[in-house]
């Protein structure tokens, strides 16, 4: 079976799937590559149409071990006309628990045929200097990792005649779903005197909730606990407060040391 392109999805608020994603990429060719970046809000106004004669890859970060809440509305409006599809999650050391499953199902619904999903590890949204977890992950040996799934990929779809002979991909997970994937509503993160207003934070909040005029104000409703706007201060000026996630962050730190490696499913 031939593919004439690939559309790689991903969010990637703190840039470890996309990371990945464009490790994938490397393993599949010669094929033209279209990469869409759904972090930003507006970037999730547009709805995605695919179909039989394309690849779809979708990868996302695991939230509480789900598929984040924000990008349900987004994945369940994409229109796939029999769209060969891979389902990929990137999680912080911890558990992805049903997520990989979750991403596969809404695959289904929106008309795609699942050829192969995989779980990848990133460097926890809570992670820093004093609490680290899966630091610099995804590292050299997970790109590489990340380039052997695209070429596993090309090879299962090279090895398919026709559409209608993918066989369903055995993906681990619970159904119904365990856990709830509401995020905490809090405030957490503190802004220091060394903030210049320059709006790095603002422009990169994937649900808009720093002010872009001000972006002392975080709004709590929205915010998603990504901590984006921590890692990308130029100037480090946004740390955490004492209290639920700095203790959350202090707790992975402690509790998931040990490496834990990416794995595949075809």
């Amino acid at each position: 079976m031939k593919v004439e392109s690939v559309k790689l999805v991903y969010f990637s608020p703190t840039g470890t799937t996309k990371a990945v994603v464009q490790s994938i990429a490397h393993g599949i060719h010669p094929v033209i590559i279209e990469f869409i970046d759904i972090t930003t809000p507006g970037a999730r106004k547009k709805p995605l149409e695919t179909s039989e004669k394309e690849l779809l890859i979708v990868a996302v970060p695991v939230y509480m071990g789900r598929v984040p809440s924000i990008l349900i509305e987004w994945l369940n409006a994409i229109k796939a006309h029999d769209t060969p599809a891979a389902c990929v999650v990137v999680y912080g050391n911890r558990v992805y628990d049903d997520a990989l499953l979750e991403l596969k199902n809404i695959m289904v619904t929106c008309g795609c045929k699942p050829i192969a999903g995989a779980a990848f590890i990133g460097e926890h949204s809570f992670s820093n200097a004093e609490t680290p977890t899966a630091e610099n992950r995804p590292d050299a040996s997970d790109e590489k990792y990340a380039e052997l799934f695209g070429r596993k990929i090309q090879e299962k779809i090279n090895a398919i005649s026709i559409i209608d002979l993918i066989a369903d991909v055995n993906i681990p997970g619970c159904y119904p779903y365990r856990g709830d994937s509401k995020l905490w509503t809090i405030d957490f993160i503190e802004v220091s005197d060394a903030c210049t207003q320059c709006g790095t934070c603002a422009k990169g909040c994937p649900v808009g909730a720093i002010g872009s005029e001000n972006s002392n104000f975080i709004d709590t409703e929205k915010c998603i606990t990504c901590c984006a706007c921590i890692k990308r201060c130029p100037k480090h000026a946004r740390t955490m407060k004492p209290g639920l996630v700095k203790d959350a962050s202090l707790r992975l730190s402690t509790l998931y040391k040990e490496r834990k490696e990416p794995e595949y499913f075809l």
